[in-house]
């Protein structure tokens, strides 16, 4: 991993010394706490892509992988808890809308913390959650089958669509009221420590002003297609901490390093891939790219389970959790083109 020379990435690099990768594998096994999303904020890396007249950092991309890297290799339940916070960010600051003026400030500075509950319009032509207008403002129904963070973000990025096959996004407030009820927390088998809930919505309202973006769903799924099909840092970020473990173990050395060489490769291959300036530009390679990490990052869990041995085993085993972090990586904002492309891989290896 190299290190970009920037601040944050100073801050993230001390914060995960000294509170996120000792505490990983309590946090791990009894849940986020508060405390770890409070010295996030003050860490400055809520507002690593927010614009900087608003009290954000505005950082290179480059700066935002790394950091992203940093935390997912330390304690990857914290990292999924923030990292849901950059997305509302980064829509609200490119739309001129009350929502920009009321909330966008709050967010960059890590005032206030964002989850978000759009991944279900990724299920189209199936619909999981309605939008309808009402009264000036809009009618949610249906269930939200994944939101990360709950009682830890303050406000959420919502979306449903609507009967002419428009996504409506809109941000509420990220608590239970009429309307919007959570369900218990979910025992998952890795990062059940993000506090991840479904949402039943029942009528929930929430007025115009409220609302960031609408667009077509044509539009939106052109603009998706190509975020998915980009390897996202945290699957280098675990890959490279499993290699840590593996380069300490006895007879763990050479293996490490010729994985690390690796996974070195494919993560400049990933990122320049991902800066191209036409975003729908290369997918097929990007997606070859993204299982060729996956396979790395699966090689690199596995050896850290091969050098623990059978101490491996131990729920508190800190190989074990990388490897179910890194299984939970593959499924992670996963599409219906990623699934295929990486089944098919599988299927030709």
């Amino acid at each position: 991993m190299t290190t970009t020379p920037h601040p944050l990435v100073t801050r993230a690099r001390r914060l995960a010394h000294e509170l996120l990768v000792p505490q990983a594998e309590r946090v791990d096994q009894e849940g986020v706490p508060a405390s770890h999303v409070e010295a996030v904020k003050r860490a400055g890396l809520l507002g690593v892509v927010a614009p900087r007249d608003h009290g954000g950092a505005d950082a290179p991309v480059a700066v935002a992988r790394e950091t992203a890297e940093i935390l997912s290799g330390a304690c990857c339940s914290t990292w999924f808890v923030q990292t849901q916070h950059h997305t509302p960010v980064k829509l609200i600051a490119t739309h001129d809308t009350p929502v920009r003026e009321k909330l966008l400030r709050p967010l960059a500075t890590g005032e206030l913390m964002a989850g978000i509950a759009f991944a279900h319009v990724r299920a189209f032509p199936r619909v999981p959650v309605r939008a309808v207008p009402r009264d000036g403002g809009w009618r949610f129904e249906g269930k939200v089958p994944w939101y990360t963070g709950w009682g830890l973000n303050d406000v959420m990025l919502l979306a449903g669509v609507t009967d002419t096959a428009e996504v409506v996004f809109v941000c509420v407030e990220a608590h239970e009221q009429p309307g919007l009820t959570p369900s218990a927390p979910m025992r998952l088998a890795a990062l059940s420590a993000a506090r991840t809930v479904s949402l039943e919505l029942d009528g929930l309202w929430v007025p115009d002003e409220a609302v960031v973006l609408r667009t077509p769903q044509e539009e939106f799924a052109l603009i998706d297609l190509p975020r998915a099909a980009n390897t996202v840092p945290a699957v280098f970020g675990v890959a490279y901490a499993a290699l840590d473990l593996v380069a300490r173990a006895p007879d763990g050395e050479e293996t490490a390093r010729s994985l690390r060489t690796r996974l070195d490769e494919v993560r400049r291959e990933a990122y320049a891939l991902a800066d191209r300036p036409d975003p729908a530009d290369c997918v097929p390679e990007r997606l070859a790219v993204k299982t060729r990490a996956y396979d790395l990052l699966r090689a690199a869990t596995t050896a850290a389970i091969v050098a623990g041995g059978g101490r491996s085993m131990d729920l508190g085993s800190r190989a074990q959790r990388l490897a179910r972090e890194g299984m939970f990586l593959l499924v992670q904002g996963q599409t219906a083109e990623v699934r295929r492309t990486h089944l098919g891989s599988l299927a030709s290896a």
